[in-house]
Formats: structure tokens, C-alpha cells, sequence
């Protein structure tokens, strides 16, 4: 039994410290107090050996910068996304802050609702050091299944992008384009995803395993996804703004886009589907760019 600290007390940080108190001691904290059983003071979870990091991709450098003391603790970083602000991956953003062999990365298809109901679900602990992501991997309980890769940069870019085409496949849906146009898009979508990170060294079989097929099926095909919610708003002519205010949460889809356009110009990549998000975002009709994206 560990002592494990959460850090961010969203659905996601809930859920993992709920399936993580199956097998360890597991105290939660946040930025504002919350009613929660064992919610601890900031201080005294990052005075903890083992750290989950579940805070929002585009608030992780400011946190860190204000926050974050290393004092050799092990880090399981959670959250999936690049930074909009500079186009950042997470392995980046933390390398300033954490040594490469004190953290790993969670990836793989999970919904937190189904994880606090304790439902069957397999994840992939990456990290360049196998005996942390093993010993990361062994803290779940029975209900979740966990593997390990040294893929650390394959596995980030398939969990941050798939949530991109989540984005547009929320909008095939809210545009009523049926089944096939569905599967199209998703296994395109997979293709482009690949094609990005080819780009920055990431190995093949990471996109066809639970960090990429099998998070991209989940994340894009369920109204259990907030990507795929943000599609369903884009789809019917809200702005970024509404959907936002509806939906309540994060939806990490939105900055990765932006990050994504950033970079693909940057490096002259080919991100057609990212593209047409980042513009629909930006206000483009989603008829459009259906168009567009039909054409090339």
C-alpha cells in the first residue's frame, strides 16, 4: 500500500483517486476546497511520495511555476492535450520541472464516469523508465488492467489529438452524415494522427493500441465525450463560447486544436482534419468545411 496524492479534483481526478483507494491510502486536492473525503491541503499532497497529476493541459505551466518544488517524488501525469500557448507537448512542459525517470504518463480509452463505477477498463502507464510505470501500473485495482510503454511521445500526441477528432466527429454526428461517413472520418482520423507523430519519433504500434485506435474509438463515438459535445455544439451553430458555458468542463479538444494548426504550420505538416476543426472553431461553417474536407 502507497500513499498517493491527486492533484485536481475534476471527474477524472475523482475517478482515479476512487479506483486508486482500492489497493493504496489516496488523499485529493485542488485549487478550491471541496466537501470530499480525504481532501488534504496542497502542502501536504505534495509532500506525498507519489503524485497524479490531473490538472488541465492548458493550466499546467502556471500551476507549476507557482506550485511545484521537485523533492524526488514520482509523478503520474493523467491529463491528455498540447499547449495552445506555445504548441508544447506535456513531456516538455514537465521535463522543466520533473526528471524523465520520476514520471510517467497515463493513456487509454476511460471515461470517469465508468471508471468510478468500477467498470472493466484497461490503461497504458508510459514512461522512459519501465520500473515506474511498472510500479504505477500495479497501483490500480482489479477492475482496470494496466500496461506499460516507453513510448512516452507516441502515447501523448495519440491521447491529445484523438480528442481533436473527436471534435469532428461530434460534428458528422450533429450533421446527421450516417455510419459510414462516421467510420471514415474515424479511421482517417487515426491516419492523421499517425502521419503527426511519425513526425516527432513515435513508434507505429502505439496507434494501433489502447493509447491510439482505442482511446480515438471511444472518444469519438459517445456524448460521454466533451470533444464529441463540443462537435455536436459546432454542428449546430453555436459559437465557442456557448458551448463552452454549456458544457461546464474542460474540453481539451479545443486548445489542442489550436495548438495543433500552430505546429502544423510551424513544420509544414499535413493536418487536414485538425485544419477544418481549428477553423469551424474559429467560426467556419461546419457545411463548409465538410465540403473542403471532401474535396482534398
Amino acid at each position: 500500500m502507497q500513499k498517493i496524492a491527486v492533484i485536481g479534483a475534476g471527474k477524472w481526478g475523482s475517478a482515479l483517486a476512487y479506483a486508486l483507494s482500492q489497493k493504496n491510502e489516496v488523499v485529493i486536492t485542488s485549487r478550491t476546497k471541496r466537501e470530499l473525503e480525504n481532501f488534504v491541503t496542497l502542502e501536504e499532497a505534495l509532500s506525498c511520495e507519489y503524485l497524479i497529476m490531473a490538472i488541465p493541459v492548458q493550466q499546467i505551466s502556471t500551476w507549476l511555476k507557482e506550485h511545484f518544488t521537485f523533492s524526488g517524488q514520482k509523478v503520474l501525469v493523467v491529463a491528455k492535450g498540447i499547449e495552445a500557448s506555445t504548441g508544447k507537448f506535456l513531456n516538455e512542459i514537465y521535463n522543466e520541472y520533473v526528471p524523465q525517470e520520476n514520471i510517467a504518463f497515463l493513456t487509454g480509452p476511460s471515461f470517469a464516469a465508468e471508471v468510478i463505477q468500477a467498470l472493466p477498463t484497461a490503461l497504458v502507464v508510459n514512461s522512459k523508465n519501465k520500473e515506474l510505470a511498472l510500479e504505477f501500473a500495479d497501483m490500480f485495482p482489479d477492475f482496470i488492467k494496466g500496461y506499460t510503454s516507453d513510448d512516452v511521445i507516441g502515447s501523448e500526441i495519440a491521447g491529445a489529438y484523438k480528442n481533436v477528432i473527436a471534435i469532428a466527429a461530434g460534428i458528422c454526428e450533429g450533421l446527421k452524415l450516417g455510419n459510414n461517413a462516421a467510420a471514415a472520418l474515424t479511421s482517417r482520423g487515426l491516419v492523421e494522427i499517425a502521419r503527426f507523430g511519425k513526425q516527432f519519433g513515435a513508434q507505429a504500434d502505439t496507434f494501433i493500441g489502447l493509447s491510439g485506435a482505442g482511446d480515438l474509438f471511444l472518444t469519438a463515438s459517445s456524448t460521454m465525450s466533451r470533444n464529441f459535445r463540443v462537435g455536436l455544439g459546432l454542428a449546430a451553430g453555436k459559437s465557442q463560447e456557448k458551448i463552452l458555458e454549456e458544457l461546464g468542463e474542460v474540453a481539451e479538444g479545443i486548445g489542442t486544436a489550436y495548438a495543433l494548426h500552430d505546429i502544423a504550420i510551424k513544420h509544414e505538416l499535413y493536418l487536414p482534419i485538425a485544419k477544418e476543426v481549428y477553423e469551424m472553431l474559429e467560426g467556419k461553417s461546419p457545411q463548409e468545411s465538410l465540403k473542403d474536407l471532401l474535396s482534398k
